[in-house]
């Protein structure tokens, strides 16, 4: 594809061979500057001033990466998020910017949240669901709160294990890791739509808006091939923003865990779905308690194990989180999600850094 061009009258025309038209829509225009390599969606402004910040995480950010402190003056901390290309040259947030570092991104940018149900059954029901949710928020805690959803709403397996002992998901949780991370960043944000995520009996679903950018195929991109549709997402996420280990691998990463996973590429309804296929319960060998529960008795459990580590960290504040795991019997992970809710509900926080510091239980209204 040619470039697109002005002509003397500032009209806009994309040239192809012989051939030219006029460019019409700013969406086109957007679209065709980003295959060109000459612009990208996280690049745009958005109505979000650095007031929108979520200073905290930011702060958190500067400390763990970069070793430096948070700015003191706006005018400092404007200028810092412009050379970080995390905000625009009038100031404004670009959406690289709000998705990963607002407070409240959604009330921003509606359309890129993710929204999860649960299906009894292979279908999908009008009405009739099991669990469901709409998940907003900055992209870590969108990732940490889908990858909760789809955990809870997986059975759990013996998986060689004594009767008696915890057991396993029955698909990997590294699966479902690796391929939220994939529609999170590599996702179409220039498609005002939200992700879909549809648990079913049998499957799994993870759709993205947007289809495979330029003439990337799937089988391309099962061979490790890339492209970068989102540079500043991309960037960032590689710093550990979020489970991150390297372009054009987590996809072959995902299949090595579970080989069963389908990928649509749908150009014509501009969609990218990845399909987790699901073994039949019957030829599943079930842990003891395996949950067959609807949304809410799963956030009765959730509860559970967050008691359970206020109560351990009451008792002994310097616990770190694979001790925590060990003595509630749970998985790294859930502990770090149950943590993180825990320090949104302002119920815990962190006193010194992850080396060397210790828990605090915030006590008040909230117990």
């Amino acid at each position: 594809m040619d470039k697109p061009y002005f002509d003397k009258n500032g009209v806009i025309w994309l040239k192809s061979g012989a051939d030219k038209r006029r460019v019409n829509s700013k969406e086109e225009l957007r679209r065709i500057f980003q295959i060109t390599v000459q612009f990208h969606a996280d690049e745009l402004p958005t109505k979000a001033g650095i007031d929108a910040l979520d200073k905290l995480r930011f702060r958190d950010f500067l400390k763990d990466v970069y070793n430096r402190e948070f700015p003191a003056a706006s005018g400092e901390l404007k200028r810092l998020l412009q050379n970080m290309n995390l905000a625009a040259e009038d100031g404004m947030m670009n959406l690289a910017g709000l998705l990963m570092f607002g407070e409240h991104p959604e009330r921003f940018t509606p359309q890129f949240v993710v929204k999860a149900i649960r299906y009894p059954g292979n279908k999908i029901h009008a009405t009739d669901y099991l669990d469901t949710e709409d998940f907003a928020g900055p992209l870590r805690k969108i990732f940490d709160d889908v990858l909760g959803f789809v955990m809870r709403n997986l059975h759990k397996v013996q998986a060689g294990r004594g009767v008696n002992a915890p057991g396993v998901p029955e698909i990997p949780e590294t699966v479902f890791e690796e391929l939220l991370v994939n529609a999170l960043v590599h996702r179409d944000y220039l498609v005002s739509a939200p992700i879909r995520l549809f648990i079913f009996d049998n499957r799994i679903e993870i759709i993205s808006p947007g289809h495979l950018p330029n003439n990337l195929t799937v089988e391309k991109i099962l061979a490790g091939n890339s492209i970068i549709r989102n540079p500043i997402l991309v960037s960032y996420v590689a710093k550990g923003l979020l489970p991150y280990h390297g372009l054009g691998s987590g996809i072959k990463r995902a299949l090595d865990a579970w080989p069963r996973i389908d990928f649509t590429n749908d150009r014509d309804g501009c969609l990218f779905t990845a399909t987790v296929h699901r073994t039949p319960v019957g030829k599943l060998k079930l842990a003891t308690g395996s949950p067959k529960t609807s949304g809410k008795a799963s956030e009765k459990m959730s509860e559970k194990t967050s008691e359970k580590i206020l109560l351990a960290l009451r008792q002994d504040g310097y616990l770190t989180i694979a001790e925590l795991a060990s003595r509630i019997g749970v998985r790294d992970r859930t502990i770090e999600r149950n943590i993180k809710r825990l320090q949104e509900q302002n119920r815990l926080r962190r006193v010194g850094p992850d080396k060397g510091g210790h828990w605090e239980v915030i006590e008040g209204e909230n117990e």
